[in-house]
This record gives structure tokens, sequence and C-alpha cells, in this order.
């Protein structure tokens, strides 16, 4: 066992200063303990500093150079020694922590650290980074407020997106629905160009996240856009909204062809175009693709359907040339023909009859068909009982020709990639300097040899994308230089873990996506460690975006409040709403629902908006609504109900408002929220306009 010591070490803070009146000055809110300063913990630290909170952390060994430079300076106390050890923890101050993060390289030491932790304070949040799924919910289970996650399962659709190179940035899956994340140039053809405004991109499937004008720069945040702002040439538009399956996914662009959401009716000219030959010949070419991994498969199905064929053909024929023969009849005559009996074939008909000598020839296609499909099932048959008997490997799909992913590098970080590009059904093939076992990634073709020797195997003048995710940066950036060399117009995705190394990568290879996995994953740790369910991540707009799960309690922040101040007050994007207690949910709620203790809310949000909310402090409200005159009896009526459902105000209030016009309400709003105010009075014939508040 490791035990502390209190020698200064190199970055170190002074050993003197590190632990004075630890117990006493610090809170159990504020007060957050990070066992492991490895890549991710380090990530992990700087997180959570944003949030201004007091950060502590044990390990044991100061590296010789920090990753993030000004590390040291981030930290509370640093203590050195081993964070299984429970006098260590104490001097760490976990008595009093509200959470503790452990992210060392050891699975083991990080369950084993978890437990002690657990001893000295019960009640404290543990967040464990473990790949053993198993284990780690019986522990979730046993432990309470105990969360474990795998670093590098987080950042995986990351890398799978980016090497998709398309206008798709995330892909969310929430329970039996699937939710896009798009971003789409906007040009001349486009069918929103000069026709929409922003606001009407947000529909019952749909919710805007980003507009940018061209030559603009990249948006901090969510809501950074006028509502009522034309689309324009030369704009940039990124949206979240509703798909069916993985199955269309990447069949059309999302510019020309938006996909068809759940809840969405399909008219009846929409049913008689989705059976048209095109949709069906969209559908046999997506399936060619995806069988290009699985030649077997391939076969078996072309053999069964041209066997099928001719049987029907066969059918036919007899048919129209005999017609006093039954379909019965005709149907076992063909069968039989396919299987070879040519005196069982023409003996049923009639033996005394002289055929023409097409049917001859056509019978001895049809035997040989058949005894050409025979052998194939054989083949079939023996290789499935020879497999199962012997449980031998099977074979690897050969590299495939183009359009394809070609991943070097299949460490955790890179088989999670290679997974979810396969449920994607995204053809690819992986590089390996190592063998792997045949039950890891069966369906995946694989090279096996030396990295730089066997870009030369994988097509990649043909390839689509190229992912290098191996464990050494150096290695990754050579790599990538030789892989854009012999095809500059293939999606180049690099990753890396030096943070200034990242950015002079980013400089110096504009065409390539540089993506820090530990980065990546260290948001999402964060998240959970102040209490959030974090379901997955994304890139969008050079930001890693969180979706995140809330579960409304007594005192959150979230309870009580409107949708819509939920969203423009703490800067998040709601995607789900579900009542249990109504039993409703909804996929892009309203704006005027109410939150209640309860209710599951998922969300969007950037580490600024997951910041706010763990604060409890949203933006300022800048402005009011000005409402001038109503144009009928009925307009005061339905103007009131309107104000008081998208203001949260009483409808009493409401009404006395509207019956002294001209009056200006008294409820601040957000720009957004008084926008849709001013158009849904508009509706109902009032005259109304937006005022702004003094700074």
């Amino acid at each position: 066992m490791l035990t502390p010591e209190i020698e200064p070490q190199p970055g170190a803070i002074k050993p003197e200063t590190a632990f004075k009146d630890l117990d006493n000055h610090e809170t159990e809110q504020s007060h957050f303990l990070v066992c492991g300063l490895g890549s991710l913990g380090q990530f992990c630290v700087a997180a959570l500093k944003e949030f201004g909170v007091s950060v502590h952390a044990i390990t044991t060994a100061c590296p010789e150079s920090w990753e993030i430079t000004n590390l040291p300076s981030l930290l509370d106390s640093l203590l050195l020694g081993d964070c299984r050890q429970p006098d260590v923890l104490e001097k760490a101050g976990v008595k009093n922590c509200r959470a503790v993060l452990i992210v060392t390289s050891d699975e083991r030491v990080n369950i084993e650290a978890a437990f002690a932790v657990k001893l000295l304070n019960p009640g404290a949040r543990v967040v464990v980074r473990s790949a053993k799924q198993n284990l780690n919910q019986l522990l979730e289970q046993g432990l309470g407020n105990f969360v474990a996650l795998e670093a590098s399962q987080l950042p995986a659709p990351a890398f799978a997106i980016a090497a998709l190179g398309s206008e798709i940035r995330g892909l969310i899956q929430l329970g039996d629905y699937l939710l896009r994340v798009v971003k789409v140039p906007i040009d001349t053809t486009h069918r929103w160009c000069d026709r929409r405004s922003l606001h009407e991109l947000n529909t019952q499937t749909r919710r805007l996240l980003s507009h940018i004008r061209a030559g603009s720069p990249l948006p901090v945040g969510f809501y950074q856009w006028e509502p009522d702002a034309r689309i324009q040439a030369g704009d940039q538009i990124a949206y979240i909204e509703v798909l069916d399956q993985f199955t269309d996914l990447m069949a059309a662009s999302p510019t020309v062809t938006p996909f068809k959401a759940r809840s969405e009716a399909r008219p009846f000219w929409r049913k008689v175009r989705y059976l048209s030959g095109y949709h069906v010949g969209q559908k046999l070419m997506n399936w060619w693709q995806v069988t290009a991994q699985q030649p077997t498969r391939r076969v078996a199905t072309v053999v069964g359907v041209t066997m099928l064929a001719l049987w029907l053909i066969g059918t036919l024929i007899f048919k129209l040339t005999n017609p006093p023969i039954s379909l019965l009849l005709a149907l076992y005559t063909a069968g039989v023909m396919l299987l070879g009996s040519y005196d069982t074939v023409f003996g049923a008909l009639n033996p005394q009859d002289s055929f023409p000598v097409w049917m001859r020839i056509m019978n001895l296609i049809y035997m040989l068909a058949g005894t050409a499909s025979i052998a194939v099932l054989y083949a079939l048959l023996t290789e499935t009982l020879l497999v199962a008997k012997f449980q031998l490997p099977k074979k690897r799909p050969p590299v495939p020709q183009q359009g394809h992913v070609v991943l070097i590098g299949l460490g955790r970080v890179g088989r999670r990639v290679a997974a979810f590009l396969q449920q994607m059904r995204q053809p690819l093939v992986g590089v390996s300097n190592v063998p792997l076992e045949s039950t890891i990634l069966p369906s995946m073709p694989l090279v096996v040899g030396e990295l730089a020797t066997s870009l030369s195997k994988v097509n990649l003048t043909t390839a689509r994308s190229v992912v290098i995710a191996t464990d050494d940066e150096m290695a990754n950036l050579e790599l990538g230089l030789m892989a854009h060399t012999v095809n500059p117009d293939c999606a180049l995705v690099i990753r890396t873990f030096d943070p200034r190394f990242s950015a002079s990568i980013d400089r110096l290879l504009p065409y390539a996506k540089v993506l820090c996995a530990y980065e990546l994953a260290a948001d999402a740790f964060v998240a959970t460690v102040f209490g959030e369910n974090v379901l997955s991540l994304l890139r969008l707009n050079e930001q890693t975006v969180l979706v995140i799960e809330y579960r409304i309690e007594s005192e959150d922040t979230l309870n009580g409040w409107l949708l819509a101040e939920v969203a423009y007050g703490y800067g998040v994007v709601p995607v789900l709403y579900h009542s249990l207690a109504k039993g409703l949910m909804r996929l892009m709620p309203s704006d005027d629902t109410y939150l209640e203790v309860g209710d599951r809310l998922v969300l969007l949000a950037t580490i600024d908006g997951l910041q706010r909310i763990e604060r409890g402090e949203m933006l300022p409200r800048r402005w009011q609504v000005a409402i001038n005159k109503a144009l009928s009896k009925d307009s005061i009526f339905d103007g009131s109900t309107a104000i008081a459902r998208i203001t949260g105000c009483s409808i009493n209030q409401a009404r006395q408002l509207m019956n002294q016009l001209p009056a200006v309400l008294p409820i601040p709003l957000y720009k957004h929220q008084a926008q849709r105010l001013i158009r849904e009075l508009s509706k109902l014939q009032v005259v109304a306009q937006l005022v702004s508040l003094p700074a």
C-alpha cells in the first residue's frame, strides 16, 4: 500500500497551506474531491473549477509536466497518496465532500476507493471510472448515490459522427425515439432560403439550435438568433429533429429530403410515393451496401430470390402452354424441374407428346440452377454446423471497395467507435497492429499489421473518412498526414490527449477534426457529479453539448417554472418532457408547460447552461410587451388567455390588463418569449409591440 507523503513535488501546492482548517472552512455544497490526476482527472478538475467550487485532489505522484498547464493553481489542495487509504481520504476532507470523482486508470483501485469513500461519507455522491457494466449496475443498486461511467463510451459517438463527414452532428436515442442534430449550409436552392423566418423552423418535431450568418463568429450558446430574421443564402442552420429509426439515417441529405417524424401523419400520396419503384430501389441499394461486409448473406439471398423467380416463371409458362392442367400441377411441375427430375416432369405432363426444343432447353437450365442452389444450400448448412460444433471463428468479411470508414486503432475508444458505426450500418474497416479475438467485432473487416504499411490495404483512395484513434498522439498525427496525402477528399478525424497539442493540430491542419477524448468525457463526468444523468454528448459549433436527464425534486432549481423560463433563462433546449402524474410524454414540448415535482425532463445543455442550473442563476429578463389595442371583444378575451398561458401570470391579471388598453405588460420577459407572445396576439387581432427594458 502507498502511504501519504507531504514532501513538496513539482507543480504541487505547498503542504503547509494545502490542508489548513480543511474540515472547518469547507462546506458540503462546495467541496469536491478528485482521485487520480491523469488526463481525465485533470480535465475534470478544470471543468469543476468553471462552476466556482472548491476542488481538492489525491494522486499517487505528480507528473513531470501537466497537460493543463495551470492545473496546480486550480486546486485548493493536492495530497500525494493512495486514495484507497482511509487516513488519506480523511486528510483530504472526504467527510465534508459533496461528491467524489474517482478516475484513476486502474478500475480495481477505483472500486476499492469508492468503498472506502462510502464508509467514511455514506451521503457523498461517488462517480467512478469503470467499464465493468454488470458490476457497475450491482454497485449502483447496493451503494446508493453511486454512478459508474466509461471514459471511452461517452466520446465514441462524437468520433463516429465526425467520421461520417456529413451534416449530422449527433444522434440521441430516447427510448423508442431517435433524435438527430443537424447543421446545414443554406444556398439559393434550399427550400428555406428567403421563404422562412427562423421561428417558423420550430415545430412539434423540430427545434432550432443555432443560426450563423456568413462571416459571423460561432455562437457560444443557444437562442442567439433573432426569431423574425429571414433565412438567407450563406447562412448555417443547426437544429434537432425526431426521426423514425437508424435504417434511413444516411439515405438522403437532410437538406433535400427531411425524415418523417413519428408523430407526423402520412397522407395517401406519400404512401403511394413510399411504395414507388424509386423508394424500393433506394431500399435495395441500402440493403446491398449494408450487406457488403456479409457476403454469405448476400449469396443466400440472391440464390433464394433467383430460385423463387424461376419457380414462378416456370409455373406461368406451364400454365400458358398447357391450359388444361391445374395451377397446383403447374407449381408442382416447375418445382420438380428445379430439383432435376427430367423424366418425372415430362411424364407428368404427357409422356406421348413431343416437346419442343425450347422446353427441353428450359428444363436443362432449371436442372443446372437447381443443382447449383442445392450446392449453395449444403455449403451454408455445412458452415453453420461446423461453426456450431467446433466453435470455429468465422472468416471476417473483405475490405469494402468504396464509401467506407477507415478506423485506425482498436483500443477501447476505437472499439466503441466501430460498434457505433456498425449500429448506424456504415461500412468500415478496422486497422490494428495487434490481432483481435474473433469474438470482437466479428462482422468488421480487419487489417492487422504495422499501421503505416496497412494503409495500402484498406482502399484508402476511395474511403469516405479516416478515424485515427490510437493511444499515441504523434502516431495519430503522422498517420493523419499520410492519409490526407493519399486521399485529400476524405474526412479526417484525429484523437488527441494534450489540449495544447490539439490546438496546434487544429490550426495547422484545418481540414482535420481534432477531438480530445478525455476532454469530451470530462464534461459528462462533471455533470454527473452534480447529480445529473448524462445520456450522451455531441459536438456543435466547437462546443460540447450534453444530453442531460433531470428528475424534478421539491428543492430543484427547475421546480415550478414554465418551460420557457427554464429554456431561455438557463440557455438550454428541452427535447423531452414526461409527467408521471399526468401520464403524459412529449417530444419537443411546448414552452407553456409547467414543471412539477416528479416530472422528467431531457434537455441539451452546454457546460455554461449546466452551471447556471446548478447555481439557480437565470439570465436577466430585458423585454416587455406593450399592448396597443384589441380589434374586437373576442380579442380581449382570447388575448387574456394567451397572455396568461405564455407569461405564467394569473388570468385575472391578464384580463385586467386587456380591459385597460393601451398598457404595458408589467412582467419582464425573455426576448424569444416576448416575441412569441406578440405573434400569438397578432393572430387574435391584438396589436402589440416589443419594448426593451433599460440595462
